[in-house]
């Protein structure tokens, strides 16, 4: 006897919280794969990682913090940490502190009340002025 799967696509926005974050790192976890990396996820924040990225040149070791959209923290300043976002059809790998240091020279996060007042900033669309500088960063 054999039984039949019904397997339809979900609908990302009616997943909640936790199942969005399983989702991105199972999609950014494929992408990875195909620059050479292998993914661990670590079931707690570990120094703020949500994953580890291990390269297939055997020394390159990646703390990725995985994000649904950019959002810089100043609990990961000088932790060696990744961010990792979905924009423009593709993923962002990126080094938190550089484009953390990027936006407080070159935008007015720092002055914003979310900044000082919570330490933190998420975009929730990606200006244009970021996209051309970290272009480099993005994976397809």
């Amino acid at each position: 006897m054999s039984a039949e799967l019904k397997i339809e696509r979900i609908e990302y926005r009616k997943l909640n919280g936790r199942q969005q974050e399983n989702y991105n790192f199972q999609k950014v976890s494929g992408i990875l794969a195909d620059y050479g990396f292998a993914t661990i996820r670590l079931s707690d924040d570990w120094n703020g990682a949500d994953f580890i990225a291990q390269h297939a040149d055997g020394r390159t070791v990646l703390l990725v913090q995985l994000k649904g959209r950019l959002d810089v923290q100043k609990k990961y300043e000088g932790k060696n940490l990744w961010l990792c976002f979905p924009a423009h059809g593709g993923w962002y790998l990126v080094p938190h502190d550089e484009i953390l240091s990027y936006l407080l020279e070159s935008t007015k996060i720092g002055q914003s009340k979310s900044w000082r007042d919570l330490g933190g900033y998420s975009f929730y669309r990606l200006p244009n002025q970021i996209v051309k500088t970290f272009e480099r960063f993005l994976l397809k």
